[in-house]
């Protein structure tokens, strides 16, 4: 009997996906969760026009997708005062990761990031044969110095960051990313993953300039625009490195009612600001919420809080746990210190009800075992 001929490299790589999904958990317990607040999701929906946009391009799903996504581009490059040759669409940040590091990244080469941060990165360069070297977080927010040393020392091709940073929520000041850029050894590329600058303080976001080439930034319409289902992201960077994206990209990868559903949201900048005031006022509550149990919230520029339980990472599980047994998904970061959190998503009054009523009984479960 004959049996596919697995490259060396797929052999040795475990057959899993990067997150449970909450999916996956309802079928475990036969039950939908009352509130879902673990997968940074937006509650509060796609912007009214993004909605009919999509149902009307619905109609039209038997035809493919624009490939070059050339009226998003357009639009997307009028928004941030760009021209659209410095920029590429994908299915979200993840695809475009994904591409991002087949252009760049042979077996052994080196990617440095930090450990705890965004894992279908980390996915994504083991999958292309790459070497991770990662740094620790400090105080909570990743540090672009070790990152930098690490760069350095290992003469690595790639580095990740994050800011606004998932999962800590925290975010760094634009001029520290500035500082760090200018730093990298050369011909190495900071990837720069900007899923929650729609969210961030204007400080924590430095200038857009396409001209450089030794950076590549990630933006999505999964958060703030509420559209993670339809998987649409984009990059930011020099027209040279942007375009190099076509070489192996997926070209129909992003839909046309996603291309539809994407161009509407971006025109309701209006729903975008609602979007915001929703989110911050769920940050607050979520917070009020932690501190009635002793509990502390980290701040946050994100549309998600990293609440603090006060314990090693092995008592925050616990109270996950008891989260989920009570209908409420939530997460947690993967990597110690930052284990002792649990990582609350903003969510409607409904929602944060759920997780009010939860949160004490799991806690006391937690503490009683």
């Amino acid at each position: 009997m004959t049996h596919p001929r697995y490259t060396e490299l797929a052999q040795s790589l475990p057959a899993s996906v990067p997150f449970v999904g909450p999916e996956a958990q309802e079928r475990a317990q036969g039950r939908r969760f009352d509130a879902r607040l673990g997968a940074n999701e937006s509650v509060f929906g796609p912007s009214p026009r993004a909605i009919a946009a999509m149902q009307a391009a619905a109609a039209e799903a038997w035809m493919y997708g624009d490939p070059t996504n050339f009226d998003l581009k357009e639009a997307l490059a009028a928004h941030h005062g760009i021209t659209p040759d410095a920029l590429t669409v994908g299915e979200g940040i993840d695809g475009l990761l994904g591409v991002l590091v087949r252009l760049l990244i042979a077996p052994g080469d080196t990617v440095v990031t930090s450990d705890g941060a965004y894992p279908t990165f980390n996915y994504h360069v083991a999958g292309f044969g790459g070497q991770l070297v990662k740094v620790p977080y400090r105080d909570d927010h990743e540090d672009p110095d070790a990152l930098v040393a690490a760069a350095i020392e290992h003469k690595a091709k790639l580095v990740y960051l994050a800011n606004p940073d998932n999962p800590m929520g925290t975010w760094l000041p634009a001029k520290r990313i500035t500082a760090m850029l200018a730093a990298l050894p050369e011909g190495c590329l900071l990837c720069l993953d900007e899923a929650y600058a729609d969210f961030a303080p204007t400080q924590a976001i430095p200038p857009l300039d396409t001209t450089d080439p030794r950076l590549v930034r990630m933006r999505t319409f999964s958060k703030a625009y509420g559209m993670a289902g339809a998987r649409v992201g984009y990059a930011i960077g020099a027209p040279e490195l942007v375009q190099s994206f076509d070489k192996v990209r997926n070209h129909f990868g992003v839909n046309r009612i996603a291309q539809a559903g994407a161009l509407a949201a971006l025109g309701d900048q209006g729903w975008m600001d609602k979007v915001r005031a929703d989110v911050a006022t769920a940050r607050d509550e979520i917070g009020a919420i932690a501190a009635r149990h002793g509990l502390r919230a980290l701040p946050s520029a994100t549309n998600f809080v990293a609440v603090d339980c006060g314990a090693e990472g092995d008592f925050a599980r616990k109270v996950l746990a008891g989260l989920v047994s009570r209908g409420v998904f939530a997460r947690m970061p993967f990597v110690a210190p930052q284990d002792r959190c649990i990582r609350v998503s903003a969510g409607r009054p409904e929602d944060l009800a759920h997780f009010k009523a939860a949160l004490g009984p799991a806690l006391a479960d937690a503490r009683s075992t």
